[in-house]
């Protein structure tokens, strides 16, 4: 901390001891006493000297003598403790005579005085004691300016974070946890821009649900969404998709933006069997209730135009291109248990997949018959098709 690096940086340096003397001798048995014991002596031969060192050379102890020519101790210690700046500086009062100049010495202001001749040990014990408190002063100041800049930044600080806050749950709706914070750290949201890319897309919705929606009761349609999302939800952000849409039951969701990733049709076709898997085990308990829901994906990959669209206060990320169509129609051909995926995808993970070939299908909006393949099982897992 600051306040830390100032006290080590005081520690580090020699202690700085004004003498104010109109006697040189007098200076110089002060030094000879001091200088070994570690403290750097700074001289003064008169009031008016002693006030411009002090504002140049920044003493920590003043050993003042009391009778001088011109302006005396008295006088000197009287302006040292009406300015603010020095109101606090430790002010030894140097006098040769009794009582009365004591007296005076500490309605000047004075914090200690010591007689003429001096006692080496006394002098300095007296020393030590004063520079001592003049540190933890010191530190106290130190903290307390610490706190007064803490709380003058505080109020910017504390928006500054509600604002990052706000954009990573802005950016959560459409973007995996990891995404959205890399891309609030990095504070480049450049890459949610317009833009072309190949990407993977997957579409996924349940088989059965129009009929179900229809005849169910709104508090038991709702509840089974709840389950629903919430599955599909955290294996989306476990392998890291971007989620383009969330509507009733049907997802979309894509890899390779707007994070680029390394094999975005195997991250696509792992999570999609995992969903199959998690929905699996749904619909076994959906099943005791008398409901009949299954589960079909379908993957595509290709070029997309890809940005955040919206207005503000509702943005969206999306993917608009023939591929998200694909993905759309090879889920729409899909039965209960398969994930439909596109020539391109199946080449790209045909040695890590079990697959098998359902022909070419003509799919709506799409001029020529599509190659899809049915992916049962990855190879390293031995996963087996979900029913």
């Amino acid at each position: 901390m600051m306040i830390e690096r100032d006290r080590r940086h005081r520690m580090d340096r020699q202690p700085r001891i004004l003498a104010v003397d109109d006697t040189p001798h007098n200076i110089k048995l002060l030094e000879a006493v001091l200088a070994p014991r570690g403290y750097a002596i700074v001289p003064a031969g008169n009031g008016m000297e002693a006030l411009e060192k002090v504002a140049t050379e920044r003493p920590d102890l003043i050993l003042l003598d009391v009778v001088m020519p011109g302006m005396d101790g008295y006088e000197v210690c009287r302006r040292l403790r009406d300015d603010p700046a020095t109101r606090l500086l430790p002010v030894v009062m140097v006098t040769a005579s009794g009582d009365q100049e004591k007296v005076r010495a500490i309605e000047a202001g004075a914090d200690d005085f010591i007689l003429k001749p001096f006692n080496h040990a006394e002098l300095l014990a007296r020393v030590k004691s004063l520079l001592r408190i003049k540190e933890y002063y010191d530190t106290i100041q130190a903290q307390a300016a610490e706190l007064a800049e803490l709380n003058r930044t505080l109020e910017a600080r504390v928006r500054q974070q509600v604002d990052e806050l706000e954009r990573v749950g802005r950016l959560k709706r459409y973007l995996s946890p990891q995404l959205a914070e890399l891309i609030v750290s990095s504070g480049d949201e450049s890459v949610l821009e317009s833009h072309r890319r190949e990407i993977t897309v997957v579409f996924c919705d349940l088989r059965g649900y129009t009929a179900f929606a229809e005849t169910a009761e709104p508090e038991e349609l709702m509840g089974m969404l709840r389950e629903y999302h919430a599955a599909l939800g955290g294996l989306i952000f476990e392998y890291e998709g971007t989620l383009e849409r969330f509507a009733g039951d049907g997802l979309m969701v894509f890899f390779n933006d707007p994070i680029p990733c390394p094999d975005p049709a195997a991250r696509a076709v792992r999570m999609a069997l995992a969903m199959r898997e998690r929905v699996d085990e749904l619909a076994r308990s959906w099943r005791k209730r008398g409901h009949e829901l299954g589960f079909g994906v379908g993957i595509a990959q290709g070029y997309a135009t890809l940005g955040r669209i919206g207005f503000e206060g509702r943005f969206d990320y999306a993917a608009i291109g023939t591929v998200t169509n694909l993905a759309a129609r090879l889920c729409g051909e899909a039965e209960s248990g398969q994930v439909l995926v596109s020539r391109r995808v199946h080449a790209a993970v045909e040695e890590r997949v079990e697959a098998e070939a359902v022909g070419e299908l003509a799919l709506k909006g799409l001029v020529r018959p599509v190659p899809t393949y049915n992916v049962v099982a990855l190879k390293e897992l031995g996963s087996s098709v979900g029913a």
